[in-house]
């Protein structure tokens, strides 16, 4: 791992994490048949920046990975990713939070109530 500004402070699992979707990304555009310099011109960057895209540096900004996935046709599954039905930690959490019991209240219901006239 490169001993640049950003990746000494990125955490490993991040900097796996963005290398995968680097490879994916690489492996989307083939897959596709796209070369290199057609891509980096779709999502209006360099080719330079596409290589590091697909490198998955940490330094590339999120808006440039999600243009690129875009023009890949694949960026509907990115606002999926933080989506609170498959945050299990939070689930888990807020199913903690529940009570364990439900009480009726134990006011009676009054005897006099407006049910119109009689």
């Amino acid at each position: 791992m490169p001993q640049s500004s950003a990746l000494s402070s990125t955490p490993i699992p991040v900097y796996r994490a963005l290398t995968k979707l680097g490879q994916d990304i690489r492996d989307a555009r083939r897959r596709r048949r796209i070369p290199v310099a057609i891509l980096a011109q779709r999502a209006s960057i360099s080719r330079t920046t596409l290589n590091k895209v697909e490198r998955g540096d940490p330094g590339v900004s999120l808006r440039i990975f999600a243009t690129v996935l875009f023009v890949l046709g694949m960026i509907e599954r990115l606002s999926d990713l933080a989506d609170p039905r498959h945050d299990t930690v939070g689930l888990e959490l807020a199913e903690q939070l529940l009570p364990k019991r439900i009480r009726l209240s134990s006011k009676k219901p009054s005897k006099h109530t407006n049910r119109g006239t009689q």
